[in-house]
């Protein structure tokens, strides 16, 4: 199969982002961080400003829910730069030796709020590698919901047939199948690197 783009998916595929490196600087037990963020500031509640809804909208609605947690919600957003652990760099370095190759058109959809999405692009360099970037937030849409896929492969003229998708959530590896995108789980850079070189995208090193 001749491939002529690929589509990454950022967090946890080339940046590991992860709120618990900020809430055990705030929390003394794991069981805390836990709690915190299986009851309170959830996944769920992130993703709804990952699809547009503004931070200081979220923020007030979870502390109505639960004020005794103030403190702890208002630090998920004011300090959500100390989640960013850094980027994953052998995935960054694949990425490089695409980018270096040509041939191949490279993107992005992510699910991210519009407003931290900035830090983000000032933090890594290498976000300035892709060709088009689709960042949820900015679109009010978010994975899995089969139209934010669409958007990307319309705006930039993508070949579905002749594109490899590559996320490491399940639920967002299907909903790209689903629209008949070769879709692959992203679980380690060596694994990925395994996959391209099958592939025939990226040369096996010597």
């Amino acid at each position: 199969m001749q491939y002529t783009s690929i589509i990454f998916d950022l967090g946890a595929v080339l940046i590991d982002w992860n709120p618990r490196q900020l809430y055990r600087k705030i929390f003394d037990t794991e069981a805390e961080v836990d709690h915190f963020l299986t009851h309170v500031a959830t996944s769920e509640w992130n993703e709804t400003q990952d699809a547009g809804r503004s931070l200081a909208e979220g923020t007030e609605l979870l502390v109505q829910m639960h004020p005794q947690h103030e403190a702890p919600i208002r630090a998920y957003y004011g300090r959500w730069k100390e989640m960013l652990v850094g980027p994953i760099g052998g995935t960054v370095e694949l990425l490089h030796q695409l980018k270096k190759q040509g041939h191949i058109k490279l993107y992005a959809l992510t699910n991210w709020s519009a407003e931290t999405f900035p830090i983000a692009v000032e933090e890594y360099p290498f976000l300035d590698w892709f060709d088009g970037i689709v960042v949820s937030g900015r679109e009010g849409m978010r994975k899995p919901t089969a139209a934010f896929y669409e958007l990307l492969l319309e705006r930039y003229q993508v070949d579905r047939s002749q594109t490899l998708f590559v996320d490491d959530n399940l639920r967002n590896i299907n909903a790209a199948a689903a629209l008949g995108i070769e879709s692959i789980q992203f679980t380690t850079p060596e694994a990925f690197a395994e996959v391209l070189y099958e592939k025939g995208i990226l040369q096996r090193p010597a």
